[in-house]
């Protein structure tokens, strides 16, 4: 089935949709958009007309949208395969072990980000007679999937008070007289320098910082694929080579707080960080309630306080609520917690005897469509949160702290790096007692392999057993 180089998503939603009504299989078909070298079986097909009526979620419908624009051959296969195992199971969707959907999801994500960078890396030149009354820009733009059909919107809403033409090696965007079309193997026009050349070397040079510079991120998102078309790219071996000096420049100029000032500035947030909550125990859980030391509390549905006996010999400490932490308002309630449950069973701790809770107590994520994805606290949310971590470790005065990845060895330690390197050894905390480094649950599942999955999970069970051991020892 050969489908057109120009609206192509439609083309192939339509043919998707008249092979899957006819019941053809995905092996008997094969897909192409009609570029590079035409074989034997590449010829066109007629779609079958639809024959009944096609119901598929809405989710897939916005994935194939966005994969029909990738650059694989295979992408039209992929997602009718996936399309035909999806019309008896609408729930695959939600199946983030499904090999399939991850391979389209990391198709649709290398796709939006091609679109952000055609959006962030096009230049355009000015054609025309800048006294003509709707003036005329052309770029040259090389794409790593085919986005521009798809991104050529937003240049027609941004500059639809002037004629222009973005040309690529494959489908190029004309938008003339406040209309738009796509034209296909444009010639690349000869594009002169301009007036914008100087301003955006100009803009470039102001707003790059030599002491924030870190090459390897700045290629990473600036490739230098795109430097040749970019006019402010002539200006970037220069910066590099003078960053340190003029870091060193910046730093020599920079003001600096009254010795007698700053000294009174930190003895007020020792003294503040000293302090922990001295009220009644019953009390806490309301006071942490209306906790506004950092912006995660505006997006959270409950703050999650720790749960567990008020002596608790052992304390563990996890990351942050999850999204089921979050609705429910417990701590390890959700997969991750599920898991937790098992291997401490298994290890010989009950959940009742020990007290949990974690280093961050309210849910950071990012919303994406109806799911919330969870995401890792800064630095900075980890230490305004550790204020109540600390007073949970005065209150209930464990002889021993399970630190379970990262986070919280951040939290308890001030130190998070090396976690694998560091598990099962008892290291002092900040709060002057014993802690023991871990993984954490959810480090398990997220592990693909299953040889390595059990292995972690065996590791996970030995650090339980051995803090349990050492707590209900009293060995330290």
């Amino acid at each position: 089935m050969i489908l057109p180089r120009i609206g192509t998503a439609a083309a192939w939603r339509d043919a998707a949709r008249g092979f899957l009504s006819a019941g053809v299989p995905p092996e008997a078909l094969r897909w192409s958009d009609g570029t590079g070298a035409t074989g034997l079986f590449d010829t066109p097909a007629e779609v079958p007309a639809v024959t009944r009526e096609i119901r598929v979620p809405r989710s897939f419908a916005g994935l194939a949208q966005t994969v029909v624009w990738h650059s694989d051959p295979a992408r039209f296969d992929l997602l009718y395969r996936f399309l035909w195992r999806l019309r008896d199971r609408p729930a695959l969707m939600q199946d983030r072990g499904d090999p399939g959907l991850a391979q389209l999801r990391r198709m649709e994500k290398a796709v939006r980000r091609c679109q952000h960078k055609m959006k962030a890396f096009v230049r355009f030149r000015e054609m025309g007679d800048p006294s003509d009354a709707r003036r005329s820009f052309a770029a040259w733009f090389e794409p790593t999937h085919h986005t521009v059909e798809p991104t050529a919107d937003f240049f027609a809403r941004r500059f639809a008070d002037m004629d222009w033409r973005i040309v690529t090696p494959d489908v190029s965007a004309v938008f003339e007289g406040g209309a738009l079309r796509f034209s296909v193997d444009l010639p690349r026009a000869d594009l002169p320098e301009d007036a914008s050349e100087t301003l955006w070397i100009t803009y470039f040079r102001n707003i790059f910082n030599p002491a924030r510079l870190k090459v390897k991120a700045m290629t990473s998102e600036m490739p230098k694929k795109y430097w040749h078309n970019m006019p402010e790219a002539a200006a970037i071996p220069e910066l590099i080579a003078g960053a340190p000096a003029r870091a060193r420049e910046m730093a020599e100029a920079a003001p600096t707080l009254p010795p007698l000032r700053m000294e009174r500035v930190q003895e007020a947030a020792e003294a503040q960080a000293a302090r922990h909550w001295e009220g009644p125990q019953e009390g806490f859980a309301a006071a942490l309630s209306g906790c506004r030391r950092c912006p995660l509390h505006a997006g959270a549905t409950h703050v999650v306080p720790g749960e567990g006996p008020s002596a608790a010999r052992l304390m563990i400490v996890g990351e942050q609520p999850g999204d089921q932490e979050d609705l429910q308002g417990r701590p390890f309630v959700g997969p991750a917690g599920q898991l937790f449950d098992a291997v401490a069973q298994a290890a010989g701790v009950a959940r009742e005897a020990v007290y949990l809770t974690n280093a961050v107590k309210h849910f950071k994520y990012v919303t994406r469509g109806k799911r919330r994805i969870h995401q890792r606290p800064t630095v900075g949310e980890v230490h305004h949160c550790r204020w109540w971590l600390e007073a949970e470790i005065a209150r209930v005065r464990p002889r021993v702290v399970l630190a379970l990845g990262a986070t919280a060895a951040l939290a308890l330690t001030g130190d998070g790096k090396g976690v694998m390197a560091r598990r099962g050894q008892i290291e002092t905390g900040r709060h002057g007692g014993p802690v023991m480094i871990s993984l954490h649950p959810s480090h398990v599942l997220r592990t693909p392999d299953a040889a390595a999955k059990a292995e972690l999970r065996a590791l996970l069970q030995q650090d339980l057993a051995a803090a349990w051991k050492i707590a209900e020892a009293a060995l330290v």
